[in-house]
């Protein structure tokens, strides 16, 4: 049975995951231009979306509401990074 330390651990460990993706994209090709502030950006968006559902995993016991809450919270994440990445909405926030 898994543990809720190696359970924090994992959901920890993600961000890492996602954010090796375009590290190993800007060393082996051209195409990908992340620069620091991007990984910076990126890393703090996941790590906070990575702290509150391990919150929401501790806080909430109600299994249906624990799903709900989690799932806002990555639509939410999403909605913020594809903003970022080509301003879908036009704001400010996204350099537009």
């Amino acid at each position: 049975m898994i543990t809720q330390k190696q359970k924090a651990v994992a959901i920890y460990a993600l961000p890492l995951v996602v954010l090796s993706i375009p590290l190993v994209g800007n060393l082996v090709s051209k195409e990908v231009n992340w620069s620091g502030s991007d990984f910076l950006i990126a890393g703090a968006l996941l790590f906070t979306a990575a702290f509150l559902i391990n919150l929401v995993r501790n806080k909430i016991k109600k299994q249906s509401q624990r799903m709900i809450v989690c799932i806002l919270i990555l639509l939410t994440l999403v909605l913020i990074w594809v903003e970022l990445a080509v301003g879908i909405f036009g704001s400010p926030f996204a350099g537009s």
